[in-house]
């Protein structure tokens, strides 16, 4: 069996397409798993996961959490909240007292870019990032192209645009980086104000007006506006964003063709993209959702079985 070229997952940007392929892979035998009966399989009995959460996460926790327990590892949660971090505790202290207890692997969130690398460097788990600052959300990006490559057929040639917040966008970077490992053409659309000043060292396309974005595109990505990372206004009113970059019913139906919508979530409903388009036919919402824990199962076994005991 082919094996991923990292020890950890901490971006997008260090991997390569044939890790891509391999959790692809490695994901469509546990997508099957999911959808039987006994949804469990004992791949992992002997490995022990620690989930360090330092910022709010509902979707993502849920998810890694449930691929987790389906794999059969034993798992710890650990929430910043309620821990010793709010006495003044470093990040390595904390983590190595929870190493101590013999844990194999780390699954962390944390409100810093570059927490996850500089853990990486400091303790001898696996570490697999689970969003850092507005830095990289590589399981999001990851399951975000697996369920274009289910809807579609493959990444390879398809003009997929990310439109919002890119600026705050942990999700829109990684992204990025995995479409265009994959061979899709990227385009992002928002406010200038909402677009990062190096956006172009990207190699992606850059569209301000949403019409012509959605006219372009097979994919649309939304993002919602990420109000709790900005510290001044960055457009009008709320009202006015949704006028320019919403997406609604009517608009979709105005194009010449079908195109494909996403959300990673959470959805701001009726601002970036109203109910009626969310709960549509050519929605993959919920089919993300699914995938994220096929995913993120695959992701952990793949580095576990690196994990020499």
């Amino acid at each position: 069996m082919s094996e991923l070229s990292v020890n950890h997952l901490l971006g997008i940007k260090y991997l390569n397409s044939k890790d891509i392929q391999l959790i692809f892979e490695t994901a469509d035998h546990f997508k099957e798993v999911i959808n039987r009966p006994i949804k469990k399989v004992p791949s992992l009995r002997d490995i022990t996961i620690a989930n360090l959460f330092f910022e709010n996460s509902t979707r993502t926790k849920l998810s890694f959490e449930l691929a987790e327990k389906r794999l059969s590892a034993d798992v710890i949660n650990f929430s910043a909240s309620q821990s010793s971090v709010t006495k003044g505790e470093t990040l390595i202290d904390t983590v190595n007292n929870i190493l101590s207890m013999k844990v194999d692997m780390v699954v962390m969130r944390h409100p810093n870019p570059g927490a996850s690398v500089f853990l990486s460097q400091h303790v001898k788990a696996s570490i697999i990032n689970a969003g850092d600052g507005a830095h990289e959300h590589p399981t999001q990006a990851l399951l975000d192209s697996y369920s274009i490559r289910e809807r579609l057929g493959h990444v390879q040639g398809k003009n997929v645009v990310i439109v919002g917040d890119i600026l705050h966008s942990r999700v829109a970077l990684s992204n990025i980086f995995a479409l265009q490992l994959q061979g899709a053409n990227v385009m992002v659309c928002g406010p200038k104000t909402l677009l990062p000043k190096y956006i172009d060292k990207l190699g992606v396309k850059v569209e301000t007006n949403l019409k012509k974005a959605l006219q372009w595109c097979d994919v649309a990505n939304m993002l919602r506006v990420q109000n709790e990372r900005m510290d001044m206004t960055y457009f009008p009113s709320t009202r006015e964003y949704t006028q320019q970059y919403g997406v609604n019913k009517a608009l979709l139906n105005s194009l010449d063709k079908e195109i494909t919508i996403m959300h990673p979530g959470p959805i701001n409903r009726g601002v970036e993209i109203t109910s009626d388009v969310a709960d549509s036919k050519q929605a993959i919402i919920l089919d993300q959702v699914q995938n994220g824990v096929a995913i993120r199962m695959a992701v952990i076994y793949l580095l576990a079985s690196k994990i020499k005991h």
